[in-house]
Parts: structure tokens; C-alpha cells; sequence
């Protein structure tokens, strides 16, 4: 099974990390996600930018409403997803229970949405041959 786990983090309490304990933090999540990749259980990642350079998009009375920043504000903002391959959740737990990165701020893990990814694999897949088509 696909789990998206989302990794959150403080960055006031990162910002106040020095420099060479932030990349000794980063080398360590490195390496862990190494160890994930050499188990088949890595499937990818994105780490994302800082929450206030973020916004949010909501529909209201039938328009789209852009606001700065994240949707809700909390201590925490989501730095990063790991796609991780699992048998279950347990596993899933275990697995993302050593990854260095919780030192930062949690990790959330759910499990991805099989039905759903289908639908949109199908919909790349149709998109993808109608542009052929169209060259």
C-alpha cells in the first residue's frame, strides 16, 4: 500500500537551529530516505517552501478567494511528503518512526487514495495520447 506521510515543522524553532546542526539534521533524513530507497519503500518526496510564501484558494459565493499564507494557523507548517510503500500501517509506522526528520516537528501518515489515483492515472494516460494524437 502507498501511505503520504506529511512532515511538519516549526520554523521559528528551526531558524533558531545553527547552520551546521540543520545540515547535520538534513544529511540524517538523507540518509534515512537511503535506507527507505535500498527497502523498496521510497516512492518520492517533495520538500516544499516556507508557509509565507504560500496561499490559499477557497471558492466563495462563486468566486475564488486567494489569501496569503497557509489555511490554518498553527505552530507547525507542512515542510515536506514522503511517498512511502507499506504492507499496512503498522509498518508504515515503524518505518517513518526512525526517520530523523520527526526531531523537526511530526509526521502525519495516511493512506493514499487507490481509487482515486487510478481515476487520475487513467485521466494522465487519456490526456497524454490525445496530445500525441494531436502532433
Amino acid at each position: 500500500m502507498k501511505y503520504v506521510c506529511l512532515g511538519y515543522i516549526d520554523q521559528k524553532a528551526y531558524a533558531e537551529i545553527p547552520p551546521d546542526v540543520g545540515q547535520k539534521l538534513m544529511d540524517e533524513c538523507f540518509a534515512y530516505d537511503d535506507e527507505l530507497r535500498r527497502g523498496g519503500h521510497f516512492l518520492g518526496g517533495e520538500a516544499l517552501g516556507w508557509s509565507h510564501d504560500a496561499v490559499t484558494l477557497r471558492a466563495k459565493d462563486g468566486n475564488v478567494e486567494v489569501t496569503d499564507g497557509p489555511f490554518s494557523e498553527t505552530k507547525e507548517t507542512l515542510g515536506g511528503i514522503l511517498l512511502l510503500e507499506a504492507r499496512d500501517m503498522n509498518h508504515a509506522i515503524a518505518l517513518m518512526s526512525k526517520h530523523p526528520g520527526v526531531k523537526m516537528g511530526p509526521f502525519e501518515i495516511r493512506p493514499a487514495d487507490e481509487t482515486v489515483n487510478a481515476l487520475i492515472t487513467a485521466r494522465n494516460e487519456k490526456v497524454k495520447q490525445q496530445l500525441q494524437q494531436q502532433q
